[in-house]
């Protein structure tokens, strides 16, 4: 690995960490979260003091290492994306887990060098669980190397999805592919809510593939590099690549792709 990179990733880590910590200390002493939209009189998207801490500690983290580097964050860190080191951080990915104490949520930092993923760091700080990958270094799971799933058929397979705050087509275009994974005999739908721990089930092997129908790019940017690092294939639900810019997204192992993404285009809403 490139020394450069090898900072980076050491930084990137140690950042998902201290994010981490404040989000520990906050599961365990409490937390009010705070409406961010309000979706046909119902709030779905929520913001708490843990997401803008966690995001404060890790972009402060950043600019004392690289003060010229960009971040584009969630909680209204709005980063060049045109810039040639761009950060991308997510400081809660699983808010609503978090919100009812299931302890399934993660920290996720990506860094893009010329706009092109380059190092991807997703860290659940209640269990610990820490996945990386560099450009051309592979993916690791606390320290291990892993790779996507062999199975080449859907009936071998367990499928992870997510659901969009929309509660109207977009959840019955996902209902209706669920119902089509279903008739491929798959082994199973999960729906964990947390799509950075999602993609790095794809990248772990768990999964044989993964799709939601809208995610934002703090969501995907560090697991779409450990998927693709761990051999998997990522885009977005009708085949095209990730940009920088909210999107559907399907990762694969390599052998269902065709398969999966013949079904997420089908139903993908318009």
């Amino acid at each position: 690995m490139p020394s450069d990179l090898a900072t980076i990733l050491r930084l990137a880590d140690s950042a998902a960490a201290a994010g981490g910590h404040v989000l520990h200390r906050y599961w365990h002493e409490g937390v009010e979260l705070r409406d961010k939209s309000e979706i046909g009189g119902k709030s779905y998207d929520l913001v708490s003091d843990a997401d803008l801490e966690s995001q404060s500690v890790i972009a402060n983290l950043i600019a004392e290492e690289f003060p010229d580097h960009a971040l584009m964050g969630e909680e209204d860190l709005v980063g060049d994306t045109g810039a040639e080191h761009l950060w991308v951080i997510d400081p809660l990915d699983g808010t609503n887990n978090f919100l009812h104490h299931v302890p399934h949520f993660a920290v996720s930092i990506a860094y893009y060098r010329g706009g092109v993923p380059t190092v991807g760091v997703v860290h659940n700080p209640i269990t610990g669980d820490t996945y990386t990958a560099v450009k051309g270094g592979g993916a690791k799971h606390d320290g291990n190397p892993i790779d996507a799933s062999s199975v080449t058929a859907l009936s071998s397979a367990l499928i992870g999805c997510g659901f969009y705050y929309d509660r109207g087509a977009m959840m019955r275009s996902t209902l209706a592919a669920i119902e089509d994974f279903f008739s491929h005999d798959i082994h199973g739908i999960r729906r964990f809510g947390t799509a950075a721990l999602d993609l790095c089930a794809v990248a772990s092997g768990m999964f044989g593939a993964f799709f939601e129908y809208k995610l934002s790019p703090w969501d995907f940017a560090a697991g779409q590099l450990i998927v693709t690092e761990a051999g998997g294939k990522v885009s977005d639900a009708k085949g095209n690549p990730l940009g920088l810019v909210p999107s559907s997204v399907l990762a694969s192992c390599p052998g269902l792709y065709d398969a999966a993404l013949a079904i997420t285009t089908k139903h993908h809403p318009a």
